[in-house]
């Protein structure tokens, strides 16, 4: 069986250029409703930094603080995405839908470039 970490690893690696889900997100879809927080836990740990933890928002699709939020900020931008005026992602349209949008190849099976 997985630790927590690795359930979210495994769901954050999948979500898909010019989308977006939300910790909450997340933690129900590994079945674990109200550990939100611990899916940003998660997020500090750094066998996770390959992952695409830009792609992670809060519920009211607010970014990180600082010092990250202008760099996840100009990358979901570079995506595609589209900000209200506060900077808040528009959920309605970019949060990540699996049955919808799909779930794509686990970016971890993808070649390492540097």
């Amino acid at each position: 069986m997985k630790t927590f970490n690795e359930q979210v690893y495994d769901i954050v690696a999948k979500i898909p250029y010019g989308r977006v889900a939300t910790f909450g997100q997340i933690a129900r879809m590994i079945g674990r409703p109200r550990m939100a927080r611990f899916v940003g836990y998660a997020s500090n740990n750094k066998s996770s930094w390959h992952l695409p933890w830009h792609r992670v928002v809060f519920k009211d699709g607010s970014l990180c603080g600082e010092p990250y939020h202008d760099i996840q900020y100009k990358t979901l931008k570079s995506e595609g995405l589209k900000f209200r005026k506060d900077k808040t992602v528009d959920l309605e349209h970019f949060q990540w839908d699996p049955e919808r949008d799909g779930v794509p190849m686990d970016i971890r099976d993808l070649p390492i470039v540097f």
